[in-house]
């Protein structure tokens, strides 16, 4: 998870610039090929990380409460590489992307917690990574 070692001032700074949503399930969170302009924490619920490489989507990932998505697009500013449904009722947290980007240049133990992520998924995709 995300959050897994923040002190209680890091996550109390990262709480702050966060607001909920909900989606039903079978709800589109986010779209492979779409602009980012959110990171999401799931509270409650599981959502399906979907990939469409050009044969039809294939999951490649079901995220559970206290995991993330949608930081990829707004680190390197390309189009989102997956397709994010709600597999249940989800409650996320949400955060903007100019927040998210604020978040990484003024709290280092979030940036490291989000590479440590985004680490952990290249690794599972490739294990030469």
């Amino acid at each position: 998870p995300v959050f897994k070692g923040l002190t209680p001032s890091t996550l109390a700074a990262v709480a702050d610039k966060m607001w909920a949503e909900q989606h039903l399930a079978g709800d589109e969170i986010i779209r492979q090929g779409d602009a980012g302009d959110r990171f999401y924490l799931i509270r409650h619920g599981e959502a399906e990380v979907l990939v469409d490489e050009g044969d039809g989507p294939r999951r490649v990932a079901l995220l559970t409460p206290g995991m993330c998505f949608g930081e990829m697009a707004l680190i390197d500013g390309l189009p989102r590489s997956a397709t994010a449904l709600a597999a249940t009722d989800c409650k996320l947290a949400a955060v903007s992307e100019k927040r998210f980007l604020r978040l990484i240049e003024q709290t280092p133990r979030f940036a490291l917690q989000v590479m440590r992520v985004i680490t952990e998924r290249l690794r599972r995709r490739d294990p030469a990574a």
